[in-house]
């Protein structure tokens, strides 16, 4: 074999190590949606609790994408990659051993934002070494197909959680175990290139973003629980919105901070993180609340229930080809427009439909939601990134995932109290209207509503309803969250393609076009 050739295999194989290793945080972005209702039957989990499973790993990735960043930079690419492949690895089989009695929804939570720890820290350093093993010239295509099929695996969570909960919904945590011993076999026999730039951690700048984003989200998910009136609540929300505030000042004075937040003096890139953050809070959501409502309202079993979802992915992955031929061809302002209005529009059909009960009236409706979202949000990320030239391009995509992933975070928080308030209210009505006292129909509805459910073959015909209506009103959130982004994306975004003014911006809208996490 001729030296070029083994070069470019070896390549081959380092881009392969980077994209199993990246490959489980992907798959469980979307995997535990289909299973909740599973573990939350089986383990008795309040709805809170259930919400807090999925939302813990992504406020870790929130909290902590950037210091990984910085982390990897200072201490080794490679090695952060293993570490965070070993944690993640191990927060994933605990998760799987959770027990069943009264420390399930600490025991879940705890290592579900170990695995987002896992996830933060080989990341932005899988990132970094694809950069360094490819040339210019080659980049974009591998930085293509890293994200192409890493991102990919958000559509196969679905079907393959679907198919595990079948056996035991312990297994969709398993299931990363193989995946990461295979990316650390790679990773030993690939032996890929890993550059160390020392430089001071700022421990003061990740307090602040950790207490930030922890006590803002916290706020929102437990208001449902605490209520408006209590003042945890408020006093949580605000603390954290005045630390948020806080750090953006700290970074602004800090020689070497943990995030470069002077990029947003650049118009473009900070409408479009703005647009990030609204969308996110739609995106990653959806999946949670579609598979609960098809496996509680519509009493389908899980693997049947992941369909709803895959029905989305088809429009996603369509649009989001053509998406990125009319970023090339005309720039970002139109996709993203009329990507997030299409989005806006979806989910209003889609709530119109989801009281009658039937699947079949909302197919197309989850594919013209699935066609906005992919129309949008890759061309989106893509347009920040190039227009950031004067930030290199792994600090241009660390604080993106940081918006996105706080976005998720907010976003199932703030639409998970929509439902719980909701329903709760509806059985009570309910409740009340099949003969039970008012003041015990309260009590009722909201012991169930802490305690969890049972199995989802036993819930009665009214519980199925009610908890549709609920779902009704958190897709009108969803569209009144798209229609938010397609105003911001109107009013802010300029027409015209952009040309990037250093050579891995250029790199990155190649394969930021493809990524659909």
């Amino acid at each position: 074999m001729s030296v070029p050739k083994l070069v470019a295999t070896n390549r081959a194989l380092v881009l392969t190590a980077m994209i199993f290793a990246v490959a489980m945080t992907f798959i469980d972005q979307t995997i535990v949606s289909v299973a909740a209702p599973s573990i939350q039957s089986e383990l008795g989990l309040s709805n809170t609790g259930v919400q807090w499973a999925i939302n813990s790993y992504l406020l870790a990735l929130a909290a902590l994408f950037a210091f990984g960043g910085r982390l990897a930079d200072t201490v080794g690419h490679c090695r952060m990659v293993v570490i965070g492949v070993v944690i993640f690895a191990a927060a994933s089989a605990l998760c799987g051993l959770t027990p069943s009695n009264g420390l399930a929804e600490a025991w879940l939570i705890g290592f579900r934002a170990l695995q987002g720890v896992g996830g933060a820290l080989m990341y932005p350093a899988a990132i970094a070494i694809v950069i360094e093993t490819f040339s210019f010239g080659e980049r974009g295509r591998a930085l293509a197909m890293f994200f192409g099929i890493a991102g990919a695996l958000t559509a196969v969570g679905p079907a393959l959680g679907g198919f595990l909960v079948t056996w035991t919904w312990r297994a969709i945590f398993w299931v990363n175990i193989p995946v990461a011993i295979i990316a650390l076999i790679l990773i030993r026999l690939s032996k890929p290139t890993s550059t160390r730039r020392p430089a001071r951690i700022d421990y003061r700048g990740l307090t602040l973003i950790v207490a930030g984003v922890g006590l803002s989200v916290f706020g929102f998910q437990e208001s449902a629980q605490l209520g408006w009136r209590n003042p945890v609540t408020g006093l949580s929300i605000a603390l954290g919105a005045i630390l948020l505030i806080v750090f953006v000042r700290v970074e602004l004075r800090t020689r070497e901070p943990l995030m470069q937040v002077r990029i947003f003096r650049d118009r473009t890139f900070l409408v479009e993180n703005i647009v990030l953050l609204v969308a996110m809070m739609a995106f990653v959501p959806v999946f949670f609340f579609a598979s609960e409502y098809a496996q509680i309202s519509l009493a389908e079993p899980a693997s049947k229930a992941s369909l709803t979802l895959l029905y989305f992915f088809i429009g996603f992955v369509v649009a989001a080809q053509v998406g990125g031929r009319m970023l090339d061809r005309i720039g970002a302002k139109r996709p993203v427009v009329l990507g997030s209005a299409l989005a806006a529009v979806a989910f209003g059909l889609w709530a119109q439909r989801v009281n009658n009960l039937a699947l079949g009236q909302q197919i197309w409706c989850i594919i013209l939601a699935g066609a906005g979202m992919g129309l949008m949000l890759g061309q989106a990320n893509t347009d920040a990134l190039n227009r950031a030239p004067s930030t290199s391009y792994g600090e241009a995509t660390g604080i993106t995932q940081t918006v996105r992933n706080y976005g998720a975070s907010l976003g199932l928080a703030i639409l998970g109290t929509v439902l719980v308030t909701v329903l709760r209210s509806d059985l009570t009505t309910s409740l009340i209207a099949q003969g039970v006292p008012s003041a015990q129909a309260h009590r009722v509805a909201s012991s169930a509503l802490s305690q969890g459910r049972g199995s989802t073959s036993v819930i009665p015909q009214f519980v199925r309803a009610d908890f549709a209506d609920a779902i009704h009103v958190v897709l009108w959130g969803m569209a009144a969250a798209m229609a938010v982004a397609a105003v911001v994306a109107l009013v802010g975004l300029r027409r015209g393609v952009h040309v990037a003014a250093a050579a891995p911006q250029r790199g990155s809208s190649v394969a930021e076009t493809t990524n659909p996490a």
